[in-house]
C-alpha cells in the first residue's frame, strides 16, 4: 500500500474526543491530522447538552463543592452494580478531574460547575460541568476553533473506510472516502479512533441491544443519535483482531419531546416533574435511573406526558434545551391538574390523583406509590401546570473497543495492539452491561478523558517517549 503522505498521529472522528485527542497530542507536541466524515462537525457531542461530569475540579473548589476521584470512582461501581471495567473506571475516575482543568486552563474553555443539575441519578455531589447556556454544539465549534488556533491540520468530508495494518496488528495507515468517490490513502505513525458508536447500524442494534431494535420497529422508541454513528471503529477494530466490551450498553432516554425532537432535560425531573401515560397515570419512579426510564415509558405504548410546575420551569429555563422549547411554545399548559388533563386528553381524575398521592407522600416523610422519596427541594408539580408529550429514544451506544489505562485499543487476550487508540464512543465505556449503569453526563466525561489520554499516549508513542501515566 502507497500512502500519499504520512502523519505521526492521525486522529479519526471530528467531535469532542477527536477534538480533545488531536488538541492533546498536539500539545505532547507530535504533528495530527484530524478527519472528520461530515462537512460539518457535529457527532453525538453536537446533540448532545454539552455537560461533562468530572471529579476534583478546580471549578468544584470555586462552589465550595469537595469532592474527589475515589468518589467518582465508587459512583461508578455503585451504578454499575460492579459489572463495568475497573481499569478505565479509574481512568476516568482519575483523569477527568484534571482533563476539565486542562480545558479550561491551556485552552481557554469557558467551562465552570452547574449548580443547577443537583445531585441525582448515582452522582453523589455536584459534577456536571458546562458552558453556561450553550449546548454540545456550540461545544463541537468551540473546539475546532481551538483546533484553528493550534494549527492542527483538519479533513473535513472524509470517511473512514479501511484500516490497513502488517501481520503484526500494527497499523500503516487508512483509506478515506471522499464526498466525490475519491479514495485517499494517509500512512500515520499511530492512529486514534473517535468516530463514535453505532446507535445507528440498525444490524449491530439488532445484534446487541434487540430490545430497542423491537421498540424501534413497533414504533415505541426512536435513534435520536447521531446518523454518522455506524459503527465503523468499531467494524474495524475487530478486524484488526481488538477485542469489545459491554456492546449491550447504552443511553436511552424517556423525555424526547414529540415531536419537536428536543430533549426534556433531567433537571425537570431531579426538581420535581414526574411522568404520566395515556391514562393519566404515574408508572415507574422518575428518579431513579436516568437512561434506564426509557423502558417503562416504552411499555405504556405510546407518548408520555412529562408535567411540571412555573417553580421547575424556571429553575429549568437556563438549559438550552428547555429555552428552545419554550421558544416553539411546546408546552401544554394548565390553570391547575384537570385543566391540563383536559388540554393533554388524559382522564382528570387520574392526574389529580397522581398529583395528589405523590405531595401526600412528602408531606408524610414517605416514598410514593411508585417508590419515589420526596427530600429537599424535589417537590411534587402545584398550582399552575405546564406538560410536555414525550418518547423514549437511544441516544448513543455505550459498548465498543477494549482498551486499558492509556486508551490503547486491546486484542481479545489483554494485549494492546501496537499503535491503536480509541475513545469516546469507539470504546468501552463504564455502563456496566446494558442500561441501567449509566451515569449522567458520563458520555462527554468518556470523550474528553479518554480523547486526552489517547492523545497523549499517541504523541509519546509517536515520539518514541513512554506511554503516559494516568494523572
Amino acid at each position: 500500500m502507497e500512502f500519499e503522505f504520512t502523519i505521526p498521529v492521525l486522529v479519526v472522528g471530528g467531535a469532542a474526543c477527536g477534538c480533545i485527542a488531536a488538541l492533546a497530542a498536539k500539545d505532547a507536541g507530535a504533528d495530527v491530522l484530524l478527519v472528520e466524515a461530515d462537512e460539518r462537525p457535529m457527532g453525538t457531542t453536537g446533540m448532545s447538552m454539552g455537560l461533562i461530569c468530572a471529579a476534583g475540579t478546580k471549578a468544584q473548589a470555586a462552589k465550595g463543592i469537595h469532592d474527589s476521584a475515589q468518589s467518582l470512582y465508587d459512583d461508578i461501581i455503585a451504578k454499575t452494580k460492579g459489572q463495568t471495567d475497573p481499569v478505565i473506571a479509574r481512568t476516568l475516575a482519575d483523569n477527568s478531574g484534571p482533563t476539565l482543568d486542562w480545558m479550561a486552563d491551556r485552552l481557554g474553555m469557558p467551562w465552570e460547575l452547574d449548580m443547577g443539575f443537583r445531585p441525582s441519578y448515582g452522582l453523589s455531589t455536584y459534577r456536571m460541568h458546562g458552558w453556561h447556556g450553550h449546548d454540545g454544539q456550540d461545544m463541537v465549534d468551540l473546539l475546532h476553533k481551538k483546533l484553528q488556533d493550534e494549527g492542527i491540520d483538519v479533513l473535513l468530508g472524509a470517511k473512514l473506510v479501511e484500516i490497513h495494518a502488517d501481520d503484526t496488528g500494527r497499523v500503516l495507515g487508512v483509506s478515506l472516502a471522499r464526498p466525490d468517490g475519491a479514495i485517499e490513502q494517509v500512512g500515520c505513525d499511530t492512529l486514534i479512533l473517535a468516530s463514535g458508536g453505532y446507535a445507528a447500524n440498525e444490524a449491530l442494534i439488532a445484534q446487541h441491544i434487540p430490545v430497542m431494535a423491537h421498540a424501534a420497529e413497533a414504533g415505541y422508541a426512536r435513534n435520536n443519535g447521531h446518523e454518522g454513528n455506524d459503527g465503523t471503529a468499531v467494524v474495524l477494530g475487530q478486524k484488526l483482531g481488538a477485542g469489545v466490551g459491554d456492546m449491550g450498553a447504552y443511553q436511552g432516554y424517556a423525555m424526547l419531546t414529540d415531536p419537536q425532537g428536543i430533549s426534556v432535560v433531567p433537571g425537570v425531573i431531579v426538581d420535581g416533574g414526574i411522568i404520566v401515560n395515556g391514562r393519566g397515570e404515574r408508572f415507574c419512579d422518575e428518579s431513579e435511573d436516568i437512561a434506564g426510564m426509557v423502558h417503562p415509558v416504552m411499555a405504556q405504548g405510546g407518548a408520555c406526558w412529562v408535567i411540571l410546575d412555573e417553580r421547575i420551569a424556571a429553575n429549568q429555563a437556563y438549559t438550552p434545551e428547555m429555552r428552545q422549547l419554550a421558544e416553539l411554545n411546546a408546552a401544554k399548559r394548565g390553570a391547575d391538574a384537570a385543566a391540563l388533563a383536559a388540554t393533554i386528553g388524559v382522564p382528570a381524575d387520574a392526574l389529580t390523583a397522581a398529583l395528589t398521592e405523590a405531595h401526600e407522600a412528602r408531606a408524610q416523610g414517605r416514598a410514593d406509590a411508585q417508590g419515589r422519596g420526596w427530600t429537599g427541594d424535589d417537590t411534587p408539580p402545584s398550582g399552575a401546570l405546564l406538560a410536555y408529550k414525550v418518547v423514549g429514544a437511544i441516544y448513543h451506544t455505550q459498548g465498543g473497543l477494549q482498551i486499558d489505562g492509556q486508551a490503547r485499543v486491546l486484542r481479545g487476550d489483554g494485549s494492546p495492539l501496537p499503535n491503536l487508540f480509541a475513545g469516546g464512543g469507539a470504546a468501552r465505556s463504564v455502563s456496566g452491561p446494558a442500561h441501567w449503569g449509566y451515569l449522567p453526563a458520563m458520555g462527554l466525561c468518556t470523550a474528553v478523558t479518554l480523547g486526552r489520554m489517547a492523545g497523549l499516549s499517541a504523541a509519546r508513542q509517536a515520539l518514541s517517549a513512554p506511554a503516559p501515566a494516568p494523572a
